[in-house]
């Protein structure tokens, strides 16, 4: 098929990169590198599957027109977007402006063109699990940040689509991804954050009293997800998760990954008003409509991302 993938170069859009070429069809990336980065993407640049890298920005209506002309897509990958929780609310409209009419832009290129469209969301956008059975797709929503707000939004703008054009469309949430290509800085994720910190020596710091939970799933699980919602047409018209389906508290997390108790730090947190307490993926929509699980353990998984951290930046 031929592809369009925008915010290919982010952390999760490499891995559904790399995944698309290895099936055999051909791609476009579109990215800003706002997020993401052209290293990320370097060892597809020979690839035969690889059509081009497009530098741009999905609100750039001219660029999009004449890229959606130039070929016919089959399906696009929507992951270009503002992610950070903290920026979007320090500057809500760059957030908005990227995650909701970014998104819109995208979808009336794709509705003019009868393309499918792929659109990922986030776990961010549930409110907190109540219980062990986890968060399913009908758990109650709480836009708790600006980037929650934004991508409700244009989810439901997508799944708008669907019922007034009939174009095949899917909602994807995965829940708190994380692996090799993630950044180690402030930015990054906390697993990567933490085992940066414990290769170089320094102390884990972890925002509030470290009882929050979180659902990590490994990146090549989540690009699998990714890949194979855009591949069925089971799952047109749907909200589906994806995650592990066990949740972890910031301090057993540190606790893994580190193991040593006088190197973990609390510290006030950035934003408590928008720290969801408790998420926990039920995933079972996604094995009965896609035959979807994850295969790797968050254990393995820490084990992979150390390696990949340990050998990238020599330490």
């Amino acid at each position: 098929m031929n592809i369009l993938l925008t915010g290919g170069a982010g952390f999760i859009g490499r891995w559904v990169a790399k995944r698309l070429i290895e099936d055999g069809h051909k791609l476009w990336i579109l990215d800003d590198l706002s997020n993401g980065s052209q290293a990320n993407i370097e060892e597809f640049t020979d690839h035969p599957n690889l059509q081009q890298f497009i530098f741009g920005d999905i609100k750039d209506e001219a660029l999009l027109e004449k890229l959606f002309q130039l070929t016919k897509f089959d399906i696009c990958y929507h992951l270009g977007a503002s992610i950070n929780v903290q920026d979007s609310i320090d500057d809500p409209r760059t957030t908005f402006n990227n995650d909701a009419v970014g998104t819109f832009f995208i979808m009336e290129q794709c509705r003019k063109h009868q393309v499918k469209v792929v659109f990922m969301s986030t776990c961010m956008v549930y409110d907190r699990c109540t219980d062990e059975t986890g968060i399913t797709e009908e758990h109650p929503t709480k836009p708790a940040s600006p980037y929650a707000g934004a991508k409700i939004a244009a989810e439901n703008m997508v799944l708008s689509y669907f019922y007034a054009y009939g174009l095949p469309v899917v909602v994807i949430r995965p829940f708190n991804t994380y692996g090799p290509h993630q950044k180690t800085g402030g930015e990054g994720g906390v697993v990567a954050v933490f085992i940066k910190n414990k290769l170089t020596g320094n102390d884990v710091s972890i925002y509030g009293d470290g009882t929050q939970t979180r659902d990590l799933l490994f990146v090549e699980d989540c690009a699998r997800f990714v890949v194979e919602a855009g591949y069925s047409n089971k799952v047109d018209g749907h909200i589906v998760n994806a995650g592990l389906g066990r949740d972890v508290t910031i301090n057993e997390l540190a606790q893994i990954i580190v193991g040593d108790e006088s190197r973990i730090k609390h510290v006030e947190h950035i934003h408590p008003q928008s720290e969801i307490p408790k998420l926990l993926c039920n995933s079972s929509k996604a094995k009965s409509l896609l035959g979807w699980d994850p295969r790797v353990s968050l254990e393995e998984g820490i084990k992979r991302t150390e390696s990949w951290i340990q050998t990238s930046y020599l330490l």
